[in-house]
């Protein structure tokens, strides 16, 4: 097998739940050309800020030859936009042009599926199962998912694909970017900071937002022993930011990194607290302790992997995946004082 092709196209929790499928499959197919289909707000995942998106791998794009970039997103925003349709148009030609010969679906929607398709990908391979049943119609193969974790499905499908047990999952290297690690460098030394904790208040939605006030009084105890909290934000979260920042009484900075930013200064994290969101998955990958904080989904299916941590979840959260607008009650029931006990149970781990 020489040419193989990743369909993944978001969102950042997923495709970091897939790198270690990716590095399986790299593994299995050392001397392979592997690509990978990806929304471009995602890129920084795969690929370090303005370096090639295709070529030998290194250190800014370790795990794939080649990377390509289809907004699907402005399309289902401006459906009439023929600039979206162009560059659409004209991606899914550059992927053709590398001439795949198998696609690997791990979203499991109609249209990832329906990209693998035009992919020109003779083999395509997806779960029989998927998230959306009229995926199938586009498969050649479908497999049968095993595993609860949704990392340990996506390594089932490469597992079923490769023709080899899935194993423990292989370490999945993210890219290094020179520019992001100085900024990170000189942010610290801006804000006088060398041990910290990373907060994340933020989630994809309402359900899996734990209170501002309670991350404040967490970045607080913090401080006492010596650990001071920067709290990450993206788009549109500056004022829950700002909230935890008001209740922590100066115990913790608000950042707003870019994605690679975020990569750079998730690697010196001491320690992870937030809900079950794409930052969450990223200190996981990169192995930086992490107290979880969930509520409506599912921490066995998709919490955090392959670092120590400690999961606070409440009996009174019932597993759904609909984006509620309402907090969970289950949520709402972990205290602060139960999340400081665990981020202190990790820290004071010898591995800490």
């Amino acid at each position: 097998m020489e040419r193989i092709l990743i369909v993944r196209l978001g969102a950042m929790g997923d495709v970091i739940h897939g790198l270690p499928a990716v590095a399986a499959l790299g593994r299995a197919f050392p001397a392979a050309t592997i690509g990978w289909v990806i929304e471009p707000r995602w890129q920084e995942l795969l690929c370090a800020s303005g370096s090639p998106r295709t070529g030998p791998r290194d250190d800014s794009r370790p795990l794939v030859d080649g990377v390509h970039l289809l907004d699907t997103r402005t399309l289902r925003k401006t459906p009439a936009s023929p600039a979206a349709w162009r560059a659409a148009r004209a991606e899914l030609a550059e992927v053709r042009a590398a001439r795949y010969e198998v696609a690997l679906d791990l979203q499991g929607l109609l249209k990832s599926a329906l990209v693998a398709k035009l992919s020109g990908a003779r083999r395509r391979l997806g779960f029989a199962s998927p998230r959306e049943r009229a995926a199938t119609v586009f498969y050649t193969r479908g497999v049968a998912a095993q595993g609860t974790h949704v990392i340990e499905r996506y390594l089932s499908l490469v597992a079923a694909f490769t023709g080899t047990e899935a194993g423990s999952p292989p370490a999945a290297a993210l890219p290094r970017d020179p520019r992001a690690e100085a900024w990170c460098e000189s942010e610290l030394q801006r804000l006088g900071i060398s041990r910290f904790a990373l907060l994340n208040p933020g989630a994809g939605w309402n359900a899996k937002i734990w209170p501002a006030q309670r991350h404040g009084e967490v970045a607080r105890a913090l401080a006492e022993d010596g650990l001071r909290s920067l709290v990450n934000v993206g788009p549109g979260e500056e004022s829950l930011g700002h909230e935890v920042v008001n209740a922590s009484r100066g115990a913790a900075e608000v950042v707003s990194p870019t994605l690679g930013q975020l990569i750079a200064l998730t690697r010196r994290a001491r320690l992870f607290v937030g809900g079950d969101c794409g930052p969450l998955h990223l200190a996981a990958a990169l192995g930086v302790p992490v107290v979880a904080l969930f509520g409506p989904t599912d921490p066995a299916r998709n919490g955090p992997f392959g670092t120590r941590s400690d999961v606070l979840r409440s009996a009174a959260s019932r597993t759904s995946y609909a984006h509620a607008a309402r907090a969970d009650r289950g949520l709402l029931a972990i205290s602060s004082r139960q999340a400081i006990a665990a981020a202190r149970r990790l820290l004071e781990s010898p591995r800490a």
